[in-house]
């Protein structure tokens, strides 16, 4: 898998370049700003764009910017967004530029190699990653009338751990409960949120976006 790397701390930069690589990664591009990023992307048609938020000029949102003239133009690259705090209407910016190969984790989470890896891996095969923090951030800002009232405190678990993109069956093991309650539980949720089957939605993303939509 073919990775680019945006970041305009250098040590931060490199340290992911050779995590990366000893994950089993291609790292075949490193940027400092937003500018260099879209020149590395155009230039190395890579399957991951991992992006910070924060780059020069401003320190503000350039990543971000960037990261959505990246869904624009070369909707087939997956954009993994780091962040050094969490900062929820960001998420909610990037995952309404689509919900498939987008993932927003806190930069602490670099720290465990297998799971920066299992996120890149994830986000490059066109699934969604969303930091724990951020969940919880939201799920701590719910209002009265949050569209999720209607669910149980069981089933807001499992929403929250599909959002970090866990699968049933790793649901199940860490709600210690069998993957068929976790199907029913889903169904639930998908129902409650009126979230119909179609063979071109990712429901659980709806699910995490509908939720996002309303704070």
């Amino acid at each position: 898998m073919r990775v680019v790397v945006a970041d305009d701390a250098v040590i931060l930069r490199e340290g992911l370049a050779r995590l990366l690589t000893e994950a089993g990664f291609e790292v075949v591009g490193l940027a400092g700003d937003a500018g260099e990023l879209l020149d590395q992307v155009k230039a190395s048609s890579p399957d991951v764009a991992i992006v910070d938020i924060r780059m020069p000029p401003t320190h503000t949102d350039e990543g971000l910017r960037a990261a959505k003239s990246i869904r624009q133009r070369y909707p087939d690259v997956g954009i993994l967004v780091l962040s050094q705090h969490v900062h929820a209407s960001y998420a909610i910016e990037l995952l309404q530029t689509g919900t498939t190969g987008v993932g927003y984790l806190l930069k602490e989470r670099v720290s465990d190699l297998a799971e920066l890896a299992a996120s890149v891996r994830r986000v490059g095969a066109g699934g969604s990653v969303l930091d724990p923090a951020v969940v919880s951030q939201l799920v701590d800002r719910r209002r009265v009338d949050d569209p999720l009232a209607g669910l149980t405190g069981r089933e807001r678990e499992v929403l929250a751990l599909m959002a970090q993109g866990r699968s049933n069956k790793a649901i199940a093991e860490r709600l210690c409960v069998t993957e068929h309650t976790i199907e029913k539980h889903s169904k639930n949720i998908f129902e409650t949120l009126r979230l119909a089957s179609s063979p071109d939605d990712h429901r659980r993303v709806l699910a995490v976006v509908t939720f996002l939509g309303a704070h």
